[in-house]
């Protein structure tokens, strides 16, 4: 039933747009992703400007840190993740659509079963980890570090907006081709890349945010990544396991809190740092 609901909304829209793909492909690859970012961002962006409502702030991973934002900072991050989406993002789309007409599938008017979605899903996220943890470890050498990717790591205690607060060619190689070529080797339909558009853009945020939030996805490991550089470099953790490039991570109380958190008590609390050892 639920299938046959999408089914039919999906036709109404498209006969709405009277089949215009490259209308289409903008809405639901650009700005069904844009609304999910900032609207989940904006929420964040409340509590990390004003310190309330309190039931978010409490679940500071960094604690101290951004309490409250610096604000010419985060203007700063701001600008630069708008650029970023406007100048950087946006555009790598055009040549997307091409590839994703050649595949005669992007536009069916017939929409994928859920069950090939989660199929769809899983590649992405294979896809996207090993493209990222490359890229990302790639950006660390000296001299790419200095010149792209410091500018990111600005942030030690970083927020949910700072996911896209890079350098452009960091934000194409890195953040934007890892998501893109999934759904561009797979040949999905607009639906599907919209999904995963969306959901890859708010779990990046979640990752940066900076509070380990009940029952989102624990943002400890990316965190850890902010505080030290030099460890944990992908998304899901599977090939920092295999590179040995979580041992560190692995050793601290950041490694315990990096679960889902299932009750409304602070893992910050519940799991606290060891007392600093007196010099």
């Amino acid at each position: 039933t639920l299938g046959n609901f999408w089914q039919t909304a999906w036709l109404e829209f498209y006969d709405h747009m009277e089949g215009d793909e490259w209308t289409i492909f903008l809405i639901g690859a650009a700005l069904v992703p844009a609304l999910a970012f900032w609207g989940f961002n904006g929420i964040l962006l409340v509590a990390d400007i004003t310190g309330k409502p309190t039931f978010i702030t409490r679940y500071r991973i960094q604690l101290g840190k951004n309490d409250p934002v610096d604000r010419k900072k985060l203007w700063k991050a701001i600008y630069t993740a708008l650029g970023n989406q406007f100048f950087v993002s946006f555009p790598m789309l055009v040549p997307m659509f091409y590839i994703m007409k050649w595949w005669e599938n992007t536009f069916s008017k017939e929409l994928p079963t859920f069950q090939w979605f989660l199929v769809e899903l899983s590649i992405f996220t294979v896809v996207e980890e090993i493209l990222f943890y490359y890229t990302h470890r790639l950006a660390h050498h000296p001299v790419l570090y200095k010149h792209i990717h410091k500018k990111h790591h600005e942030w030690t205690a970083p927020i949910g907006v700072v996911s896209i607060y890079a350098h452009p060619i960091e934000h194409i190689v890195s953040n934007t081709l890892p998501v893109m070529t999934g759904p561009m080797i797979m040949g999905s339909h607009i639906v599907s890349v919209s999904a995963w558009f969306s959901i890859a853009l708010v779990t990046t945020s979640i990752s940066h945010c900076g509070y380990h939030l009940p029952l989102l996805p624990s943002p400890e490991f990316h965190d850890f990544h902010h505080l030290k550089f030099n460890q944990c470099y992908g998304v899901l953790g599977v090939l920092d396991f295999l590179h040995g490039t979580d041992k560190m991570f692995r050793q601290t109380k950041a490694f315990e809190r990096h679960k889902v958190l299932l009750s409304l008590t602070p893992l910050s609390e519940s799991i606290p740092e060891p007392p600093k050892k007196e010099e």
